[in-house]
């Protein structure tokens, strides 16, 4: 399949027509190559059903879907319980069919079942990481025209600060909360039926919106269709990680993360297997998880393994066959430790929300230390130079990635900056061998990426700014053994102001307490005066390099 636009689509089964409103121009997307026999969908498409109506048709009902600190839930549970939620969205909430719908909570079944349900409804799912603040929210919640939400109780605080903040967001329930308290999603749900006729949706009507961190600071919204849901689990977990329903998926990063929902839940339940959803991992707990669930597969960042390495052996491990790690790159003595701490030799991905899983996979057995991998089948890339062509071997350029998923931002104007000539520009700087292996040398932009989170530097600073000690400021991410990078402020003070700790600390707080906490300045350096070019623009390549006057 070459270049697909509006023309090519499918007659929507949504009632709101936002979300293709909003797409690109046919012009601006990406190729689509839908050349593995796997990802001949038919043209009509819910894929919540290949999730669990399926299981449960094929007689697995009984088996285990989802494990939870709280919960354990069989296929028929998952799919009863994501169909009272369906008929909750539509019967109660009024939502028609392309609502948007914004989800709130740590990883638990309980959001997994909303998630489905979400796409059952014919309803668009937009998770959102439970960290971030009420300002990231409300700017989540304009972009995406959202007017429901269903929350964690957990996480109420922020929620009600967004609802207040915002308008449109008119209808709000809460799961995991006290029974009696007002607007509780598990009362009104256990009331309905546990059937419900999933909504007759386009293959290509979106499924969900995943919400990623620009360097700007302004989020971008990447949209994806219901076949591309089914793309990731066909293509990457097939053709790399090679599921079976006996096996069980663990790991840490938050489904909002597009790594976290295929690797943590669509993966597994694509196949009819298990997925360990838990809210909060450390280190330690994570492997004695993975001990008590005798889990298989784990998917985590390379400061987890990192981290667990040195603890392994108080553990049982015999169960694990495949360890995953993304989100960051993996030191080359990273992937030792863990190799003599597990046997087991990485499984290393490169993906991106724009196309909504990973592209580029080092597997078992086809390791080539320090490179990221090769391309996944079903996907193509290339290094490309400056004009836009590609580079012979061992020439460092910039990545580009055409498959069946790929980049269609949510009404913005960057949507040409990363789609260009059919290609997807992923925003890294690579080299290609000889024999195929992608090795990493940068990122092509500001962004810094801290224990696998993306952070934009400008987003830290307009928080900063508002202090009023801070005359300003520049952000910027550098080195760090343990997180990849770190976070890292250079400020200039008021006069009258006293540099030192105590003033550190207070900026810290700030943003701790306006942005999700993982964005907080780790470092921060009081300075004279920020290294600016003829323009004004702040030199951060001179921050990053430490050329301070």
């Amino acid at each position: 399949m070459s270049r697909s636009g509006h023309a090519a689509m499918q007659p929507s089964g949504y009632a709101d027509g936002f979300a293709r409103a909003n797409l690109p121009p046919p012009s601006q997307w990406p190729e689509l190559i839908f050349e593995l026999p796997e990802l001949a969908y038919p043209p009509r498409l819910n894929c919540a059903a290949a999730f669990v109506d399926a299981h449960v048709a094929a007689g697995r009902g009984a088996h285990a879907a989802l494990v939870g600190a709280r919960s354990v839930l069989s296929y028929a549970d998952l799919l009863a319980l994501s169909n009272r939620i369906a008929r909750v969205l539509v019967e109660d909430m009024g939502l028609v069919s392309g609502s948007r719908v914004l989800l709130r909570s740590g990883n638990n079944p309980e959001l997994a079942a909303c998630w489905l349900g979400v796409l059952k409804a014919g309803c668009i799912a937009v998770t959102t990481m439970p960290l971030l603040r009420a300002r990231e929210l409300a700017a989540i919640v304009e972009k995406a025209e959202i007017a429901a939400a269903l929350c964690d109780h957990a996480l109420a605080d922020e929620m009600r600060a967004t609802q207040a903040a915002c308008a449109r967001l008119r209808h709000v329930m809460y799961f995991n909360a006290p029974p009696d308290s007002a607007h509780a999603l598990e009362p009104r749900a256990s009331r309905k039926p546990p059937t419900f006729a999933n909504l007759d949706s386009a293959a290509d009507d979106v499924a969900l919106i995943a919400f990623t961190s620009g360097t700007t600071g302004v989020p971008k919204g990447t949209l994806h269709f219901h076949r591309d849901v089914l793309a990731i689990c066909d293509v990457l977990s097939r053709q790399v990680i090679a599921p079976a329903p006996h096996d069980v998926f663990i790991g840490t990063p938050p489904l909002a993360f597009t790594f976290g929902l295929g690797g943590l839940f669509l993966f597994p339940l694509r196949v009819g297997a298990t997925g360990v959803l838990v809210e909060q991992w450390t280190p330690e707990s994570l492997l004695a998880g993975i001990a008590r669930h005798r889990a298989t597969i784990c998917f985590t960042a390379p400061t987890f393994y990192r981290r667990m390495a040195p603890l392994a052996a108080a553990h049982d491990l015999s169960s694990l066959r495949v360890t995953v790690s993304s989100g960051e790159m993996l030191p080359a003595d990273t992937r030792a430790a863990w190799r003599e701490a597990s046997g087991l030799e990485m499984t290393e991905c490169l993906g991106s929300t724009e196309l909504l899983h990973a592209f580029i996979a080092c597997r078992p057995g086809a390791v080539r230390p320090g490179a990221t991998g090769r391309v996944v089948p079903g996907y193509r890339a290339a290094v490309l130079g400056e004009d836009g062509r590609p580079v012979p071997p061992g020439t460092v350029g910039r990545l580009a990635v055409k498959g069946p998923t790929g980049c269609r931002y949510l009404a913005d104007a960057r949507q040409t900056a990363y789609v260009q000539d059919g290609w997807n520009l992923t925003g890294d700087a690579y080299r290609m061998d000889e024999d195929g292996y992608f090795w990493y040398q940068s990122r092509t932009d500001d962004m810094i990426i801290s224990a696998g989170y993306n952070i934009a530097g400008p987003e830290v600073e307009d928080v900063l700014l508002t202090h009023p000690a801070v005359a300003e400021c520049g952000v910027v991410g550098v080195p760090d053994a343990e997180r990849g990078q770190i976070v890292k402020a250079f400020v200039v003070l008021r006069p009258g102001r006293a540099a030192g700790e105590p003033m550190a600390r207070e900026l810290q707080d700030l943003v701790k307490a306006t942005l999700a906490p993982y964005k907080y300045p780790r470092a921060v350096q009081f300075v004279a005066a920020l290294p600016r070019t003829e323009n004004g623009k702040i030199q951060r390549y001179k921050l990053r390099r430490g050329e301070l006057a």
